[in-house]
């Protein structure tokens, strides 16, 4: 049965929101802390947790929990350095990855382990999932792929292996729109609030505030 490790991806600046928005507040812990969750109750035989900005505040949020971290001392850099950052984390014995935003805390077990079956059921390169016709995250790369994300630059993330795999990725659709959802900008973070439970908006910095 092939190996799927789980790389959280959690190492931006949150520009857009003037925050960390990965240690945001979201039903009693940080909006990472539910992605971590999540991750280690799927079928995902490892989980790396990758961090840049703040990773000070970070570790010891997820020390202790059974993920691995790797610090990426260059995010500046945009996603595709943590992409790569992920991936140097891993080892022969896994087959694939499949690549989680830090900011996206509805993704569930269930549908990581939806992604999984897919993959282990196909000879598929890349596995996404779609709700509604429009493609989401996480995203799922088997190690075909690996080599290709080591040239890619800047903050495209792994677009450009969309492209290159167009003729060989696997779309699963499912009922569950949290694909969709990940929190860039205040806005997002109020309405993952008022939607979803998660009590009262937390203050920012000096920046900015979430609006009320």
């Amino acid at each position: 049965m092939r190996r799927v490790a789980g790389i959280i991806l959690a190492a931006g600046e949150g520009s857009r929101m003037g925050t960390t928005k990965q240690l945001l507040p979201f039903r009693g812990k940080s909006i990472l802390e539910w992605v971590v969750e999540s991750a280690l109750a799927s079928a995902l035989h490892r989980v790396v947790v990758v961090v840049g900005h703040q990773a000070e505040r970070i570790i010891p949020l997820i020390e202790g929990r059974g993920v691995e971290v790797a610090l990426n001392t260059e995010y500046r850099r945009g996603q595709s350095s943590s992409l790569n950052c992920g991936l140097r984390s891993l080892g022969p014995e896994t087959d694939a990855a499949l690549f989680l935003l830090g900011d996206q805390p509805l993704i569930t077990p269930a549908l990581i382990d939806t992604l999984i079956r897919a993959y282990r059921c196909s000879q598929h390169p890349i596995v996404m999932p779609v709700f509604e016709g429009r493609r989401g995250n996480p995203v799922l790369f088997d190690r075909e792929t690996f080599p290709g994300m080591e040239g890619l630059a800047a903050d495209c993330g792994a677009k450009p292996l969309f492209e290159k795999y167009r003729e060989r990725l696997l779309k699963v659709p499912v009922e569950d729109a949290s694909i969709h959802f990940d929190v860039d900008t205040a806005a997002d973070y109020r309405r993952l609030l008022e939607q979803y439970g998660g009590g009262t908006p937390a203050t920012f910095n000096s920046r900015e505030r979430i609006p009320s």
